[in-house]
């Protein structure tokens, strides 16, 4: 009877969050999944007349080996034949990245051409109309997209292809995902733009409309008034931003007129990603995060560079980052620079509240670059399966931040899932001349015994960053300060309160001030899907009576 109540309670923590619209969507997409479709293969097509060339998009790293011959997610697959594009013995995640054709506009595509048309030809035969993981939503909007950037910008389909590509916009049409929202819906508006230009005929123009209305709506709702994506994710940032960055491209190259505010918008995100990356020019791991899912952050920069030379955009990289602190207050992130580090601060709550899929229960944690290299990190992101490891790279316990009887600040569950949730309240700034304070309180751990409430500041100054732990209410409790440390990272020496450790050899020190113990934990730290590094954690750990507060320093 107790798990029963307390899964209630879960339930509804989860529930009670979610808009009319995605229940009403869950409900039509659940009747749909039985429905038998009356497809429309009408063959006949028209294209659009293409006024400019293309500006050749974002690139991402090479995805097919060899002859049906794929890597993705750091594991190499050989697919062929219907069971192969639906093999139930692969991940979803990986079958997804099959059904993408990312490989069609990635680095040196030209030189795969046949190949990847030999590709098109067996995704066609081998996935009949609304059947299999390609004709889902979003894996279908993403394949809409590649295959008509590839068409624009490195070789024409072929009439069948075409034909094809048809079909699989109509089915999409039909089925938005207005249960999921966020950036599922965002690439299914974004393919109906493209598909909507590309074609020219009077159900195209159905398409564009739809697409432009989602995409209008969505702009406004997903991107926030400093620049950052609603969903708090930095690469969930880069591919919104890559979003953009297309349909702006597409707008010229059909010589479309393109609302003013997408280019204010662009501005705005290429801004905020600049202060969310570390002197590496990499993104940070707040949240679900990890390399080689989106562009690379330079692979953007470029992407703008070629937009700016044909005076699509206006953006000066020289006046990115002029200055020591920048607080991104929508989001709820802070960057602080000095010439020998980059100190990135999490002082978000979980947003938006319909929408916790992405989000991970790291409150308060934070990432710090010295002598630029990372030395203090988040533990990253390397799966969506749901499973025991998906659960643990999403936990408090992942991050550098502080867990209270062993709980997560926020209930994160069922790999996308997140029940109560930590709410971030009194968040000051104090900027002076020689030092900066920041500061802030969660209520992630009111739902515990003696309605502990965690405050956090950081204080900098010189060499030296202070993090101050406050934990307020009443009761004795377990409290675990956690700082996982990059791979690169080395301990030279730890004793009582104290541990020295070395990043490209120079020496930094972090100790101490309470009555806890200091221990050193084994970890893994997760920089891309599929890939796991052995790491170190400091654990700092006490069980008191609160209140209480612990010191942290860092000296460099």
């Amino acid at each position: 009877m107790f798990i029963f109540l307390k899964n209630c309670i879960k339930y509804y923590n989860t529930i009670r969050y979610l808009r009319l619209i995605q229940i009403i969507g869950q409900a039509k997409h659940r009747l749909k999944l039985s429905k038998n479709y009356k497809f429309n293969l009408s063959k006949d097509f028209e294209l659009s007349q293409v006024v400019n060339s293309m500006i050749s998009p974002a690139k991402r790293s090479q995805s097919m080996i060899d002859t049906n011959t794929f890597l993705f997610l750091n594991e190499t697959h050989y697919v062929s034949s219907i069971k192969g594009w639906n093999d139930a013995n692969l991940s979803k995640l990986w079958l997804y990245n099959l059904h993408y054709f990312d490989d069609l506009n990635a680095t040196d595509s030209h030189l795969r051409i046949e190949k990847q048309k030999d590709l098109i030809t067996s995704w066609i035969n081998n996935n009949l109309p609304g059947k299999g993981i390609g004709w889902e939503p979003y894996p279908s909007s993403l394949r809409i997209v590649n295959w008509i950037k590839w068409h624009l910008n490195v070789h024409p389909l072929e009439e069948y292809a075409i034909q094809s590509l048809m079909v699989q916009v109509r089915f999409l049409f039909n089925n938005l995902e207005t249960h999921l929202l966020g950036n599922h819906l965002f690439s299914n508006a974004k393919a109906l733009i493209f598909a909507g230009l590309f074609f020219n005929q009077s159900e195209s123009q159905k398409w564009y409309e739809k697409g432009l209305k989602i995409f209008t709506r969505e702009l406004s709702e997903q991107i926030l008034d400093d620049g950052g994506s609603f969903e708090l994710s930095t690469m969930y940032h880069v591919i919104l931003l890559e979003d953009l960055l297309d349909i702006l491209n597409l707008h010229f190259t059909y010589e479309k007129e393109v609302t003013s505010d997408l280019t204010v918008k662009i501005k705005l995100m290429y801004s905020w990603l600049n202060s969310m990356c570390h002197p590496d020019n990499e993104i940070s791991f707040f949240n679900d995060s990890a390399f080689k899912i989106a562009p690379s952050s330079e692979e953007i920069k470029q992407y703008i560079l070629r937009l700016n030379e044909y005076r699509y955009l206006d953006i000066n990289f020289e006046k990115q980052l002029n200055s020591s602190f920048v607080d991104l207050y929508s989001s709820g992130y802070s960057r602080i620079e000095s010439e020998t580090m980059v100190l990135l601060i999490d002082r978000a709550s979980i947003g938006p509240d319909y929408l916790p899929g992405h989000a991970h229960a790291d409150t308060f944690s934070f990432e710090l670059s010295l002598f630029n290299k990372r030395v203090i990190v988040n533990s990253g992101t390397s799966t969506y399966e749901k499973n025991i490891e998906r659960q643990k790279q999403r936990a408090t316990s992942s991050h550098s931040t502080l867990t209270l009887d062993g709980k997560d600040s926020s209930e994160i569950w069922g790999g996308f899932r997140v029940a109560r949730r930590a709410k971030v309240f009194n968040r000051v700034n104090d900027i002076q001349k020689e030092q900066i304070i920041l500061s802030a309180s969660h209520s992630g751990y009111h739902r515990l015994l003696g309605r502990p409430t965690h405050s956090r500041s950081w204080k900098f100054s010189g060499r030296l960053l202070e993090i101050t732990d406050k934990i307020d209410g009443k009761g004795i409790h377990d409290i675990d300060l956690c700082f996982p440390l990059h791979p690169e990272v080395k301990i030279i020496s730890s004793f009582k309160q104290k541990v020295l450790i070395e990043s490209e050899n120079k020496e930094i020190a972090i100790s101490f001030d309470g009555k806890g113990v200091l221990g050193v934990e084994s970890s893994a730290y997760h920089p891309e899907f599929g890939l796991s590094i052995e790491n170190i954690q400091l654990h700092y750990k006490l069980l008191t009576k609160i209140p209480i507060s612990i010191i942290t320093r860092v000296h460099w």
